[in-house]
């Protein structure tokens, strides 16, 4: 009448703990990438003090006005731009 019984769990149970260690591991990946995301901000280009944020910030503040503003940027590009870096434009 017992056709199901065994004689132990089987092999499939060494399955349990590496389906635990997978969850583990990329929840802490999760958590470490979201922490660093929050300290510098997805989508941030520039850092907030950099000369080119500042200009920024003074452009909107009304500090300076359009064409001061472009020609100060094309200076602090060649500078602390991506043509500094070697990048390509």
């Amino acid at each position: 009448m017992n056709t199901l019984a065994h004689d132990g769990p089987g092999p499939w149970i060494l399955l349990f703990p590496l389906i635990w260690a997978a969850v583990i591991f990329f929840g802490v990946t999760l958590v470490r990438r979201t922490a660093r995301l929050g300290r510098r901000g997805p989508l941030r280009r520039y850092d907030e003090r950099s000369p080119i944020a500042v200009l920024g910030h003074r452009f909107a503040a009304g500090e300076i006005d359009e064409d001061e503003y472009w020609r100060r940027l094309s200076v602090l590009d060649e500078e602390f731009g991506r043509h500094a870096k070697g990048g390509r434009a």
